[in-house]
Formats: C-alpha cells, structure tokens, sequence
C-alpha cells in the first residue's frame, strides 16, 4: 500500500490496484483467469470499505485458481483488514490466495 501525491489523488478518486503474475504460475488463460478472479474479489470487498486514495499491489499465487470464491473473498477481506488498522496480513498456511 502506499498513498499518492494530492496531484494524482485529485486526477484519480480511491484506490488504484495493481495484479502481478509471473508466468511461473501458468500460461496466459491462466493468468488472465486469476487476474479477474482477485479483480472480482477486490472489487466486492470494496463495496464494503471505504479505502483511501492508495496504490495496491497485489502478488497472486497459483492457489488464487482453484480456491474457492467465497474463501478467496474471505482471504481479500482479511488481508484489506489488515492493511486498514496497519497490521501485517499473513497468508494462511492451508491454501490461501
């Protein structure tokens, strides 16, 4: 997370995310399938929260593929908890996204 400038803030309102995934993880479809499935889940945690205007980066993991939506919802919530009253998000060890 890291805060704009008043500059860009005015130009753009809220936060702004950004998906990193290697080609580690998979081929394109798969990348592009994961990119709009934290797309997805981001955008719905948002719809709950009101966030400043940050830059987020958002490192996917091959688990975010097959995780199932609720649970990845559940997992985006966490971590935006977490970020929001400043404590680090830490990654399940059973899977999560």
């Amino acid at each position: 997370m890291r805060e704009r400038p008043d500059v860009i803030t005015r130009a753009v309102e809220g936060p702004r995310f950004g998906f990193t995934i290697t080609k580690k993880i998979g081929n394109a479809v798969t990348r592009n399938r994961i990119r709009r499935r934290l797309k997805a889940a981001f955008a719905a945690d948002l719809k709950q929260r009101t966030l400043g205007a940050c830059d987020y980066v958002v490192v996917a993991r091959r688990a975010a593929l097959d995780r199932p939506y609720a649970l990845l919802l559940g997992d985006v919530t966490q971590a935006m908890s977490a970020l929001q009253h400043g404590r680090p998000a830490r990654a399940n060890k059973k899977g999560s996204a």
